[in-house]
């Protein structure tokens, strides 16, 4: 098990993330590198007021503790109480035009060790798709790449991880999913650590396979302050999740993270309208009927 593998595939894959966008954008990404009191650190690298982005951060971070905070035992309480090392890259992309989609991306690892107790590790990560205005095309091609870069480790893995993001970036207040959804995986060990470190890298480099041929379809439709303005409520939904049930948030909040690089993931404008419901029958109100899990490669193929 090697972790100096893991943190140059991070800071590697950082890199190209941020040099690909940039090679599309009006601007560059600004640097912020920093230090955690408890151990650890970490660089923020922020695009601001871009040509096709708005705001939009890629993050990598190597922490380590005495202590794993609650959210990251979860689904480990066997580690409660364990000194832990972890480290990884996240990505939020929040766009100007509502018809480009927001889009999500975070690939970890983990180390713990317990009293009395062998150390463990895992990885996880995943990516996932927020758009304003769906465009099926852009869905299918979406989940292709994501069905496609896990499914050489095992037929099983793609419904597994899809599944597993549809149940986890879900609004049980709103009874409504994040987005359309894409691959969610934690606590991922049951490969070798070869293997699993091979998965990882594959859910890392298909990231941009997936997002950016949406982002060049969809940055020069012209749009309106109608559009802007549901764009701008439906990030409210985006808020509420990160700050209410996001594990990585509470994560980087309960271990005494650095907080400016933990809520970069927020847009940098939002709108909360008191009981709004877009008009019936609207380009606004068919986003309703993508919210809900969905076999999106059967469906939207057949439709």
């Amino acid at each position: 098990m090697n972790s100096d593998a893991v943190i140059e595939y991070f800071k590697d894959l950082q890199s190209r993330i941020c040099q690909t966008i940039e090679a599309s954008e009006n601007t560059t990404f600004q640097s912020d590198v920093w230090q955690r009191p408890e151990g650890g650190g970490g660089e923020s690298r922020v695009l601001k007021h871009g040509d096709w982005i708005e705001q939009g951060g890629v993050n990598f971070s190597h922490v380590t503790g005495n202590t794993l905070p609650p959210s990251a035992t979860h689904n480990r309480p066997d580690l409660a109480g364990a000194a832990f090392e972890a480290m990884g890259v996240s990505l939020v992309i929040h766009p100007h035009n509502p018809y480009v989609p927001t889009t999500h991306l975070n690939v970890r690892f983990f180390k713990a060790h317990a009293p009395n107790q062998a150390p463990v590790w895992w990885f996880g990560g995943g990516f996932d798709l927020t758009p304003y205005y769906p465009f099926d095309e852009d869905i299918v091609h979406w989940h292709s790449v994501a069905r496609d870069a896990v499914s050489p480790f095992g037929s099983d893995l793609y419904p597994e991880f899809k599944q597993a993001c549809d149940q986890y970036f879900f609004l049980k207040h709103r009874q409504e999913t994040r987005g359309v959804g894409g691959l969610f995986f934690d606590d991922f060990n049951r490969l070798s650590f070869e293997d699993s470190f091979a998965l990882t890298r594959a859910v890392g480099d298909a990231f941009l396979l997936a997002y950016m041929p949406v982002v060049e379809r969809r940055r020069t439709i012209p749009y309106s302050q109608r559009e802007r303005q549901f764009q701008l409520i439906r990030r409210g939904r985006y808020v509420e999740f990160n700050l209410v049930f996001d594990r990585g948030t509470l994560f980087g909040l309960q271990s005494g993270g650095r907080t400016e690089s933990i809520l970069m993931s927020m847009p940098p404008e939002v709108r909360w309208e008191y009981g709004y419901n877009p008009e019936p029958d609207s380009a606004e109100s068919r986003l309703r009927d993508y919210l809900s899990p969905r076999d999106w490669l059967t469906e939207l193929r057949q439709s």
